[in-house]
C-alpha cells in the first residue's frame, strides 16, 4: 500500500482540484487543462520570490506555460505590464500609486501579506539616538518614492517632527549601507535584507518597525488585456490559486523555502531564518475588499501631499475585485 500522504501533502493535493475547477472565474464552462496547454503567462518574479516559492513547495507543474521575468523593481513591473511585455507583477503599494497617477494600463487583482518588520527606521550604534524624536538634525538615510519614504514621513509626523527637520539622505539602499557602515548616516529607513545586514553587521539599533504604518498589502499587478482573455484570465486565477498555497506551505517549511531562496539570492539561510522568525504575520494572498483599496488611497493622499506626487492620483479604478469569489472560495483548501 502506498503511504498516506501527510496533511500537508492532501491539502496541496484537494488545493490542486480546486485550482482547475476555476468557479465562477469565466462562467459556467470552466477551461480544462487541455484548454490551457497552448496558454503562455509572462510572470514577473524577483529573486527567491515566486519562481523559487512554487518550485520548493512542488506545485510548479502548472497546465499552461510560465514565462518567468525577473524584474527586480516594481516600477519596472508596472512598466512591462503598462507596455504589454508582461501579464502579472507585484510590489509595494507605491508603485501602484504612481501608477494610478500616471494612469498606466494596469489593474490590481489580489494582495500578498508580507512582514513589516523588515521595513525598520534604524539607529547608528553610538549616535546617542534612542527614538524618532532624536532624529532631529541628524542625516537620516532613506530611499525616495518607496515604503521607506512613506513609513519614515508618518513616523516623524508622529513624532512631531516633519522632512525639514532632519538631514535628509535620498540613497539607494546599496548606497545607503555603505553610507552607513562609513558612519556618514546616523539613521536609516530601509526595507529588506539590508536592514539586516545593518543590525547584524554594524550593531543597528531598530527605533520603529513599519507595523503600525504600512498595511503589509503588497498588490499582485496585472495585464488588462490578460484578465479579458477567457484563458489567460482562467491561467490568472489558477496561478493564484497555486500562490495562495505556496505561501501556506511556505508558513509551514520556512526552511525549506528559506534554501530555495538562499540558492537564487546568495542571502544565507541563517539569515532568512532570523527574519522570518521576527515576521510581523504570517504569508497569505487575500482578495481585495474596501479596506485594501482604502488603505491604498491613504498612501496615494499623503505623497501627492507631500510632493512625491505631482498632483493627486484615484487608485479605486484601478482596483479589480473579480477574483475575490475565487480566492475566497479555496480559502478552506489552502490552509
Amino acid at each position: 500500500m502506498a503511504p498516506r500522504p501527510s496533511l500537508t501533502r492532501r491539502r496541496l493535493l484537494i488545493g490542486s482540484a480546486a485550482t482547475l475547477a476555476l468557479p465562477g472565474l469565466v462562467g459556467a464552462a470552466a477551461p480544462s487543462p487541455r484548454d490551457l496547454a497552448g496558454v503562455t503567462l509572462r510572470i514577473g518574479t524577483y529573486k527567491g520570490n515566486w519562481r523559487a516559492l512554487l518550485a520548493a513547495a512542488q506545485i510548479a507543474d502548472t497546465p499552461y506555460t510560465i514565462d518567468w521575468r525577473e524584474l527586480n523593481n516594481g516600477l519596472l513591473h508596472i512598466e512591462a505590464l503598462n507596455g504589454d511585455a508582461l501579464d502579472l507583477g507585484s510590489g509595494s503599494e507605491i508603485p501602484a500609486t504612481f501608477a494610478a497617477r500616471q494612469k498606466a494600463n494596469v489593474r490590481f487583482i489580489a494582495v500578498i501579506r508580507e512582514d513589516l518588520n523588515n521595513q525598520v527606521t534604524l539607529a547608528r550604534k553610538g549616535s546617542g539616538i534612542e527614538s524618532i524624536k532624536d532624529l532631529k538634525g541628524r542625516r537620516v538615510g532613506y530611499v525616495r518614492g518607496t515604503t521607506a519614504h512613506y513609513f519614515l514621513h508618518k513616523q516623524l509626523v508622529e513624532a512631531g517632527l516633519s522632512f525639514n527637520d532632519i538631514q535628509a539622505a535620498n540613497l539607494s539602499p546599496a548606497d545607503g549601507l555603505s553610507a552607513f557602515d562609513r558612519g556618514d548616516l546616523d539613521a536609516w529607513a530601509i526595507y529588506g535584507y539590508n536592514g539586516q545586514l545593518a543590525r547584524t553587521r554594524y550593531g543597528a539599533k531598530v527605533l520603529k518597525t513599519g507595523k503600525g504604518y504600512l498595511s503589509g498589502n503588497f498588490p499582485i499587478y496585472a495585464n488588462p488585456k490578460t484578465i479579458a482573455d477567457p484563458l489567460r484570465r482562467a491561467a490568472v486565477g489558477d496561478y493564484l490559486l497555486r500562490l495562495r498555497r505556496a505561501y501556506a506551505w511556505a508558513n509551514a517549511n520556512y526552511l525549506a523555502y528559506a534554501r530555495a531562496q538562499s540558492a537564487e539570492t546568495r542571502v544565507p539561510v541563517g539569515d532568512l531564518i532570523e527574519l522570518f522568525n521576527n515576521r510581523s504575520d504570517d504569508y497569505a494572498v487575500l482578495p481585495v475588499d474596501a479596506r485594501v483599496i482604502a488603505s491604498h488611497q491613504e498612501v496615494a493622499s499623503t505623497f501627492a501631499k507631500i510632493g512625491v506626487l505631482d498632483g493627486p492620483a484615484e487608485v479605486a479604478p484601478f482596483w479589480d475585485t473579480s477574483f475575490g469569489p475565487l480566492l475566497r472560495s479555496a480559502a478552506g483548501t489552502a490552509a
